[in-house]
Formats: C-alpha cells, structure tokens, sequence
C-alpha cells in the first residue's frame, strides 16, 4: 500500500514537472509573446503592459503577432520574426551570445569581486595590531626621574616648593 502511494505520487510530481518545464507544445499566445518584446514607441514597457492607451505602434505589433500565430508558426518563429523586423532590441531579455553574453555575466562577475573585496578588508581589519599603550607604574628608572626634576628645577618649568 505505501510503495503504491509512493509511486502515484512520484509520478505525478514528474507529470506536473514536465508540465511545468514546458515538455509539452503549446500554441503561442499574444500574452506569452508579448511579455517577450518591448513596445517600441519610447515607453520602454513590455508589449502586453504599454501604458499608452491609443498606441499604434503597439497595435501594429499586436496584428504581426496575431497573423504569426494564426499561419500556425511557433513562438520561436514569431520571435525570430520580430527581431529581424524590429532588431534585437525588440526583446526583453537579450539572447545568451555574443556581445549580449555580457549582459548574462558581468552582474555575477561583479557581485563576486565585490563580495572578494569585502572579505579581504574585513580581514585586514581583523589583523590591525592593537596599540599598547605604556603604563605609567613604577617601570621608570629613578635616576632618570632625578635627572628629569634636577632639569626641571634648574630651567623654572619645575614644581614650586
């Protein structure tokens, strides 16, 4: 009984995994491929979330996409579609090659020099020799001392007796 629980329930975390991973096809939409691609009136907003109410530029983008999905061509088409047209600058999210690879892997490379940074001054701090400072206990030697009142007595600085 329990291996059978089990095992329904493995199975139907992997069904809901590959679901979710997007194993399966599924027809593209206006709403997944806008969320892909910026309006390209000047609001620097995705497609779907321009915030112009009467934009033309945003409709004509809307029917490209519509007369994509309805050829039956797939999102990566559509989206290959809208660059060649619009460039890559069309997109929200720069593709993973070339120059653009920059923009994936210079936020890590940053956040790691920084974090270097911050421990090697946190650990020079931590290395600081502290500063003894001298005590003023009997450690002078007497002569000294009589050496230093004849001085002082001699020159006026001394203490009035």
């Amino acid at each position: 009984m329990r291996s059978r629980l089990t095992t329904g329930l493995l199975i139907g975390a992997l069904a809901t995994a590959s679901v979710a991973r997007g194993d399966s096809p599924r027809k593209p939409t206006l709403e997944s491929i806008g969320n892909q691609v910026m309006c390209t009136c000047g609001c620097n907003a995705p497609l779907t979330k321009c915030p112009h109410i009467d934009c033309s530029t945003k409709a004509e983008m809307e029917a490209y996409i519509q007369k994509g999905i309805a050829e039956g061509k797939g999102e990566t088409a559509i989206l290959q579609d809208l660059t060649l047209r619009y460039g890559v600058q069309v997109l929200t999210a720069p593709p993973a090659r070339g120059f653009n690879l920059a923009v994936w892997i210079l936020p890590g490379i940053g956040l790691l020099l920084g974090l270097t940074a911050v421990v090697v001054i946190v650990r020079r701090w931590r290395r600081r020799p502290t500063v003894v400072l001298p005590t003023t206990s009997g450690s002078a030697d007497p002569n000294v001392l009589a050496a230093v009142e004849e001085e002082m007595k001699s020159t006026g600085l001394g203490v009035r007796d």
